[in-house]
């Protein structure tokens, strides 16, 4: 029997059993009813870590390859406008679609999409108004290699 992908741990995280990452279920939008910018999601991790939110103090953004891992072309979760966003059922509705990324270049930040499976360099100072979210996460173990590795989200192994 195969081991399920997503497990929620019941302490308002989830675990990637496939990649070996421990997300938060909901993502800052969700738990603070308004938009991050770049300065405010890292502050968010911060907190979390002051907190030692569900007994860990190693939280972080994700690598945009890592955000990149959570796209599912086949799930169909919705964001907080009812757009369809291709993130696991195990994530709930209402969620942002767009999400900071740890990754840096000068001014820009990576930022990873959902709607068009895509990351891409967005200002730092871009205001909260953009529709920005994060979704910390923290290393569980040593992940498995992905198949995707594209960092456009143009082409795939497998030919899907």
């Amino acid at each position: 029997m195969a081991e399920e992908r997503f497990i929620d741990n019941n302490d308002g995280t989830i675990t990637d059993n496939k990649y070996k990452v421990m997300w938060l279920k909901e993502d800052s939008f969700q738990i603070k009813g308004k938009w991050s910018s770049w300065k405010g999601a890292n502050k968010f991790v911060v907190k979390l870590n002051e907190e030692k939110f569900a007994g860990f103090e190693d939280w972080r953004l994700p690598k945009n390859q890592e955000a990149r891992n959570l796209y599912d072309h086949d799930c169909k979760n919705t964001d907080f406008d009812g757009d369809i966003v291709h993130i696991d059922y195990a994530f709930p509705e209402g969620c942002g679609s767009t999400y900071w990324c740890a990754d840096e270049n000068g001014i820009n930040a990576m930022a990873y999409n959902y709607y068009s499976d895509r990351g891409y360099l967005i200002r730092k100072k871009t205001k909260d108004e953009s529709n920005m979210s994060c979704r910390p996460c923290r290393t569980t173990g040593k992940a498995k290699v992905s198949g995707r590795s594209s960092a456009t989200g143009r082409s795939r192994v497998g030919g899907d």
